[in-house]
């Protein structure tokens, strides 16, 4: 496992994380002890990095964390959270400094820290980022010794290139991963420019570049793979990273020919967001603690070469582009 800093923060993290969204919820049944069965692998593994939110499990994603790393002792890893979905409505109206700071202070009472490490902005509506106030709210919480740094969580590129704007914010979290390219065209040279950690989420494609997903699978009515198949619940960019299912099935049978010899697919996949530089961590769930173990070997897998990436784009621009790359 590979470690390097977290941007502009005095963090070092490793480059696989821990995506502690499953152990919350919205995933089907995963049990408190798998999910903490599955953060002890990680941080067995050598993860230093835990990317959370307040409404995982409505704050159970939090709690669980906390009573791993308080059972754990010894040194502690950076733990990301996030903030702003528990406004109902979501609306560019709730993000004033009152309501982001009640919802800090829940999260510093679910973690059961003085002050969190990184709070990122939840996937805002886009009018957030048009509004200073927000963050001179967040550079007032960071004064005020709540929160060490700040971020924003965004479903678009153009939304992070706007989010990297604010001098204060020191990381974006974007989906990226082999169905999901646009952010290497333009924001990840940004990104390096401005010293801003990337965090890269849905790196799996929701399961479906594990390769282990077929076209009769089934899943629970509780999996967000179910009730958010096409955009119900929340952007339908964060279920299969947007891309309709017959065709991400196609593409992923494409990549399984790339997939070297003793190597998993999700292993694989991993190592292909790893090849960017501009990636700082990405967060790879996991529902039970060998999932957890083999998303950490993923750093172990030799570095891809310029034939297969290439091949990677080949699929992409083929079958998966025209599906979501202007839409994201």
């Amino acid at each position: 496992m590979r470690h390097h800093a977290f941007g502009r923060m005095p963090f070092t993290v490793s480059d696989v994380g821990f995506g502690a969204w499953q152990i919350g919820g919205a995933w089907g049944d995963v049990s408190e002890a798998d999910g903490r069965a599955a953060l002890n692998a990680a941080l067995d593994a050598g993860m230093t990095f835990i990317d959370t939110a307040d409404v995982y499990g409505d704050g159970r994603s939090e709690k669980i964390i906390a009573e791993v790393l308080k059972a754990r002792g010894g040194e502690r890893p950076m733990v990301a959270t996030k903030a702003g979905r528990r406004l109902d409505p979501h609306v560019a109206d709730g993000y004033t400094k009152a309501n982001l700071e009640g919802f800090i202070d829940r999260s510093l009472k679910n973690l059961g820290v003085e002050c969190l490490d990184l709070v990122q902005l939840h996937c805002p509506p886009t009018e957030v980022l048009y509004r200073p106030e927000v963050f001179e709210a967040l550079d007032a919480l960071t004064q005020d010794g709540k929160i060490k740094g700040y971020g924003v969580s965004v479903e678009k590129v153009e939304e992070a290139l706007k989010a990297i704007a604010f001098p204060g914010v020191v990381s974006i979290q974007i989906i990226y991963n082999i169905l999901r390219q646009r952010p290497s065209d333009l924001f990840f040279a940004e990104a390096r420019r401005n010293n801003v950690a990337v965090i890269a989420r849905v790196p799996l494609a929701s399961g479906l570049l594990s390769g282990k997903i077929t076209s009769g699978t089934t899943f629970a009515a509780d999996d967000h793979r179910n009730f958010n198949r096409n955009g119900e619940a929340f952007d339908v960019g964060e279920t299969f990273a947007g891309v309709p299912f017959d065709v991400g099935l196609e593409a992923v049978e494409e990549v399984r020919k790339l997939v070297p010899e003793g190597a998993s697919m999700a292993a694989f996949a991993l190592r292909w967001i790893l090849m960017s530089d501009a990636v700082t961590v990405v967060i790879p769930g996991a529902r039970n603690a060998e999932q957890a173990k083999a998303n950490a070997a993923a750093a172990d897998l030799s570095p891809l070469s310029a034939d297969v990436m290439a091949a990677t784009r080949e699929i992409y621009d083929r079958l998966i582009a025209p599906h979501v790359h202007q839409r994201w």
